[in-house]
């Protein structure tokens, strides 16, 4: 007898927040809403605004030149891009072993073996998220120590409406706050110091 196949979720009434669910869950879902899994619970994600995403597409069109430019072995992805994350003490990993699927607004991964079909399995090597009035809570707290947990090397937390940027960078498995960037500055990854990122052109508004 083979296995029963799980029906299709198309609507977020037909699951419980208070439940937790894994990824082999979160495949069979056709949702009309994004959402994240955060260690097994639903979180909605608003609609991104305009802004959001002119800021979105500066990021990605500075990361997406660079990495041209020097052919450096990264690739950068804009959200909906699913990252899978997982407890990295297990020796094998199925889709029921992972309770975490995110969104990064932005992910640039530049071991290609974590990148499949799905999006990328592991955690990237630097992860930029846009704040939101309403994800700002998930970003500043859920996200800061998933990502810590997961290893992230560098975590950037963008502000769209002070027009300013967060710079984090994992030091002895903590992260440590690098700078304040605000917008008439240059920037640079620290895992890039080469790419000069200019903010005035990033934060410039429609």
């Amino acid at each position: 007898m083979g296995k029963t196949k799980k029906a299709m979720v198309t609507s977020l009434s037909e699951l419980d927040f208070s439940k937790q669910y894994n990824y082999a869950d979160y495949l069979t879902w056709q949702l009309g809403e994004r959402i994240e899994l955060i260690k097994g619970y639903i979180k909605k994600m608003a609609a991104p605004t305009p802004f959001h995403q002119e800021i979105s597409g500066e990021f990605f069109n500075y990361f997406k030149n660079y990495f041209k430019s020097t052919k450096r072995q990264c690739k950068v992805f804009t959200a909906p891009f699913d990252v899978r994350l997982y407890n990295y003490s297990k020796s094998a990993i199925t889709d029921k072993d992972i309770y975490t699927v995110v969104q990064p607004d932005l992910s640039i991964i530049c071991d290609k073996s974590k990148i499949d079909s799905k999006g990328c399995l592991g955690a990237p090597d630097l992860i930029i998220e846009i704040l939101s009035e309403s994800n700002s809570k998930t970003d500043l707290r859920d996200k800061f120590q998933l990502y810590q947990e997961n290893a992230v090397q560098e975590y950037w937390i963008v502000f769209p409406a002070e027009k300013a940027v967060q710079k984090f960078l994992l030091t002895d498995d903590k992260y440590q706050l690098e700078k304040i960037y605000v917008e008439d500055d240059l920037m640079s990854p620290t895992l890039f110091p080469d790419l000069v990122i200019d903010l005035v052109q990033v934060f410039e508004e429609i």
